[in-house]
C-alpha cells in the first residue's frame, strides 16, 4: 500500500501538537489542564497561554488524530476482519499499559475501544454520505450529553476542577514517589475515563472515525481534490470554527472559569469548533502542499506521523522524566512549559528522521505490526524492526 505523504505530515503535525496541552497535564495538576484558575486567579501570562491553547490547540489537534484513525481504519479495511481486531486490541492493551505504569492521561486505550466498535460501522454503512451523517450525529450526541451533565451537576465545582491544597499536596506525592500508590491513583483516573467514555466521549470519537473514514471514502483525505477547494474549505472552516469558540474562550476569562459554565456549557462550543478548526488545518495542509513540501522541515514531520505511537509515548517517557524523576512536577507556570515543548519536538524530530533512515517502521510500529499478524494467524517474516 503507497503512503500517502500528506497524510503522514498532518499526522505527525497531530502527534507534535497534543503535546501542547498534554505539557501541562505532565507538569502542573490535573485540574490545570482545563482550568487556569485551578489555584486561584491565574496571572495575565498563565491566562493569555490558555486563550491561544483554547483557540488554536485544546481538542482541535486530538481531534484530527481521531479523524485521522478513522480514515486509517477504512484504509486497513481490506485485511479484513482477523487483522483489524487484532491490531485494535493490541492497542487497547498498549494503552492499558501506558495508563496504568506511565501516565493517566493516556489516549490509545479509548482509541482502541472505540475503534472496535467503529470499524465495523465503516464497514457496514454503505453510502459514504450516510457514513459521514451517522458520524456527525455520534459526535452531536455526545455534545448534547456534556449540556446534560451541565444541568444535572452540583454547583459547587469538582476538586478535579478545583482542587484544594491537600489534594495538590496528594497528586505531587504520588506523582514523585510513583510506586504502588501511583499505580492505585493511576488506575482511578482509568476508571473515569472509561465512564466518561462510556457515557459521553465515546459517542464524540466514535464520530469523529467514522467521518474519517468517510472522508478517505470518498478521496477527501487523500488529496483528491483540487488545490482551490482545500485552500477555499481551510478559509471557510476555520473562520467559522473560530467564529464559534471565541465568543465562549472570552465569556469564560469574563466568568473566571466559573465551574458549571467552564466544564460544561462554554465546552460545547469548543467541541462544535474543534472538527471545523482540525479539518481547516488538515485542508491548509493539502492547499498548499507543494509549498510545504519545499520546505527542509516537512520531511521530519512527515518522519514523526510515520512513527506516531512510538513518538506519543516517547513524549511520556520524556516528560515524566523530567517532572517525576528529576522533580520538576510544578516547578514551571503554563508560559514556562510551552517554552520546553520544541525541545520534546526535536527529540521527536531527530529520533524519528535518523530511526526512518535505516528502517522502514518505528520500534513500536514494528512490534504492533508483528503482535498483530501473530493474533490475526498471519506471521511476518521481517526479523527486526522495519525490515
Amino acid at each position: 500500500m503507497q503512503r500517502n505523504i500528506t497524510l503522514d505530515f498532518i499526522r505527525g503535525l497531530a502527534i507534535l501538537g497534543i503535546l501542547l496541552l498534554n505539557i501541562s497535564g505532565f507538569g502542573l495538576p490535573s485540574a490545570a489542564y482545563l482550568n487556569p484558575a485551578w489555584h486561584g486567579q491565574p496571572s495575565l501570562s498563565d491566562a493569555l497561554s490558555w486563550a491561544a491553547l483554547d483557540l488554536l490547540a485544546q481538542s482541535k489537534f486530538l481531534t484530527l488524530f481521531a479523524l485521522l484513525f478513522g480514515a486509517g481504519l477504512q484504509m486497513l479495511l481490506p485485511r479484513g476482519k482477523r487483522w483489524l481486531q487484532a491490531r485494535l486490541s493490541w492497542l487497547v492493551i498498549f494503552g492499558f499499559i501506558h495508563a496504568l505504569f506511565l501516565w493517566e492521561g493516556d489516549i490509545l486505550l479509548a482509541y482502541g475501544i472505540i475503534g472496535l466498535i467503529a470499524w465495523r460501522m465503516i464497514r457496514d454503512v454503505p453510502s459514504t454520505r450516510s457514513l459521514f451523517n451517522t458520524g456527525v450525529m455520534l459526535y452531536l450526541v455526545g455534545v448534547g450529553v456534556l449540556l446534560l451533565f451541565g444541568l444535572i451537576s452540583s454547583p459547587e465545582p469538582a476538586r478535579s476542577w478545583l482542587p484544594g491544597a491537600a489534594d495538590i499536596q496528594y497528586e505531587a506525592f504520588w506523582k514523585l514517589n510513583g510506586g504502588w500508590n501511583a499505580v492505585q491513583n493511576r488506575l482511578d483516573h482509568l476508571s473515569s475515563m472509561l465512564l466518561a467514555l462510556g457515557a459521553q466521549y465515546g459517542w464524540q470519537l466514535a464520530g469523529l472515525m467514522m467521518i474519517g473514514g468517510a472522508l478517505m471514502r470518498n478521496g477527501w483525505f487523500q488529496g483528491a481534490f483540487s488545490r482551490r477547494h482545500y485552500r477555499r474549505t481551510a478559509a471557510i472552516l476555520l473562520s467559522l470554527g473560530w467564529l464559534i469558540q471565541l465568543p465562549a474562550t472570552l465569556l469564560q476569562w469574563q466568568l473566571d472559569w466559573a465551574f458549571r459554565w467552564s466544564a460544561f456549557y462554554l465546552q460545547a462550543p469548543r467541541d462544535l469548533a474543534a472538527p471545523l478548526i482540525s479539518l481547516g488545518y488538515a485542508a491548509l495542509c493539502f492547499g498548499f502542499w507543494p509549498q510545504l513540501a519545499r520546505l527542509k522541515i516537512t520531511q521530519p514531520i512527515c518522519c514523526v506521523g510515520r512513527m506516531a505511537l512510538t513518538n506519543y509515548l516517547l513524549q511520556t517517557l520524556i516528560c515524566t522524566t523530567l517532572f517525576y524523576h528529576l522533580g520538576l512536577f510544578m516547578h514551571f507556570d503554563r508560559l514556562q512549559l510551552l517554552m520546553l515543548v520544541p525541545l520534546v519536538w526535536l527529540a521527536n524530530l531527530l529520533l524519528s528522521s535518523l530511526w526512518l533512515r535505516r528502517f522502514r517502521q518505528g520500534p513500536l510500529e514494528w512490534l504492533w505490526r508483528k503482535l498483530t499478524a501473530l493474533a490475526a494467524g498471519k506471521p511476518l517474516n521481517s526479523a527486526r524492526p522495519g525490515q
